[in-house]
């Protein structure tokens, strides 16, 4: 494939487009029906170009000691950012990604090709059911980052979704979420709430800016039994080139206040995201 040439392919659920960067000569930004979604460079799989996805980076670093081999779930594919990261970063990892657009997995393994002995198992299937359908203790680490267009499904924010979540984890597993909101953060309290009610550490990462309501943003949301390693990741957010804040213990209760747990006959997809609120640079 001539790298300068931008690939565009209807897929199940819209429109994908990979374009290269021209500063990075193999990499890639994929959007789906305009919105970026992912950022892949093939040289340097441990490169993330976008904010939240190294604030997940961030959390992955920590989850376990530097280099050990972990068992992981990605629900929501895109360009298997976070896949291609944990198994340059942690050699030997396990894990499994849950795409429900067919097409954009296969263009994906078409165009931007794993590499021999990666350890990731690709499923084409919807997030929600597969979980349902897989082992308990499966995972040491379950990262979810799925978006139908620009907001988060409903039935991938509910109680009885994250119970699911947690029984696939093992005992000491770690939640990770990307989410979207802006203030007055109706859907993110709710679905700290959802959180809460079935484990007992939480921690929430996003811009200052985003968390004093003055523009809609990306949150990254975690979740344990166990206490998490809220420093680590703090001190290498604050020094990013976007500095985000890691809130946790207390400042979350206070941040969650009267939100409900979700349950499925309530739930709603996350907010519909502004007009360029993700637009590309």
């Amino acid at each position: 494939m001539n790298a300068s040439i931008p690939v565009t392919r209807t897929t199940d659920h819209g429109t994908a487009k990979l374009m290269p960067d021209v500063d990075r000569e193999r990499a890639w930004l994929l959007t789906v029906d305009g919105a970026p979604q992912s950022y892949v460079d093939l040289d340097e799989p441990e490169y993330l170009e976008f904010e939240y996805a190294r604030r997940l980076g961030y959390v992955l670093d920590a989850v376990a000691e530097a280099g050990r081999a972990v068992d992981a779930v990605h629900l929501g594919g895109g360009a298997l950012t976070l896949p291609r990261y944990l198994a340059a970063t942690r050699p030997g990892s396990r894990q499994d990604v849950v795409e429900a657009d067919r097409g954009l997995l296969e263009l994906i393994t078409e165009r931007l090709p794993l590499p021999d002995g990666s350890g990731i198992a690709l499923h084409a299937a919807d997030a929600r059911a597969w979980l349902e359908g897989a082992p308990d203790d499966h995972a040491d680490v379950l990262v979810a980052d799925v978006f139908g267009g620009s907001r988060v499904p409903a039935h991938l924010t509910t109680l009885a979704y994250v119970r699911e979540a947690e029984r696939v984890l093992r005992p000491g597993g770690v939640y990770l979420a990307n989410l979207a909101d802006a203030a007055p953060f109706a859907f993110l309290r709710s679905q700290l709430a959802t959180l809460a009610a079935v484990f007992e550490e939480l921690a929430l990462i996003a811009e200052p800016g985003v968390l004093r309501g003055r523009r809609f943003g990306n949150a990254v949301v975690v979740a344990s039994h166990r206490p998490l390693d809220t420093a680590t990741p703090a001190r290498r957010a604050a020094a990013d080139a976007f500095p985000a804040r890691v809130e946790h213990g207390a400042a979350v209760r206070e941040f969650i206040g009267a939100a409900r747990p979700v349950e499925d006959i309530d739930a709603v997809p996350s907010p519909e995201p502004p007009d360029g609120a993700f637009g590309i640079g």
